[in-house]
């Protein structure tokens, strides 16, 4: 399932990421491609630095610390991130991402965009599916999280700069059946807490949350 979630970065955050994105140095992004994604690829990518890891730290936190993020993804540990920039006449063609990343294998990936949509054209992560691709573009702030096994594409940036932090997470979880099923349990205890406080059926569904993980999380 392919999920949007509004706000990861309040404003004074994406500010702060905005402004350190705009004093990186900058290469050529097929220098971190695949064989085959490096022919439909074109695009930019953040120099490695202290800087640059200190925005990836402060992403990674961000991200743990938010109930959306870790109900839906259960990060183990993120596999790799990278800054990307793209500019007028910039892609990324068709593609899917490589399932072992460090050593670590890849079930989730995501998209959290640094730029407002109103200055720049084009750019949209298009996640093609057989029935009808899904254009998705981001308010700044807020993040796309998407199977990693997916097939997806960034189309072309025509006018303007689109920057986002991309990342690839590794789940607690690698079935991502499972992981639905957990989502789901928490957003049902969520409900039946807010709704009737703590009752017999909440206790029930929160057992049920709290005893699937024991039997599904990877060792």
């Amino acid at each position: 399932m392919v999920f949007v979630i509004g706000n990861v970065l309040d404003a004074e955050d994406l500010a702060a990421l905005q402004e350190a994105a705009g004093r990186l140095d900058y290469q050529d992004g097929r220098a971190t491609a695949g064989r085959y994604a490096r022919e439909v690829k074109t695009n930019l990518q953040a120099k490695p630095s202290p800087a640059l890891d200190a925005i990836f730290d402060k992403v990674r936190k961000t991200l743990n610390a938010n109930e959306m993020v870790t109900s839906i993804a259960r990060p183990r540990r993120y596999a790799r991130m990278l800054l990307s920039r793209y500019r007028g006449g910039m892609a990324y063609g068709t593609h899917v991402d490589d399932p072992v990343m460090n050593g670590n294998r890849t079930d989730l990936s995501f998209t959290l965009s640094l730029s407002d949509p109103a200055t720049y054209t084009g750019g949209a992560l298009v996640m093609e599916d057989p029935v009808e691709d899904r254009a998705i573009t981001l308010q700044a702030g807020d993040m796309v999280l998407y199977p990693t096994s997916a097939l997806h594409r960034v189309a072309p940036v025509t006018e303007g700069e689109r920057v986002a932090v991309v990342g690839w997470i590794t789940s607690w979880v690698r079935d991502p059946g499972r992981r639905e099923i957990l989502h789901d349990l928490d957003v049902a205890a969520r409900g039946i807490f807010d709704t009737d406080g703590k009752t017999a059926a909440f206790d029930r569904v929160f057992k049920a949350k709290a005893n699937l993980p024991r039997m599904w999380y990877d060792d």
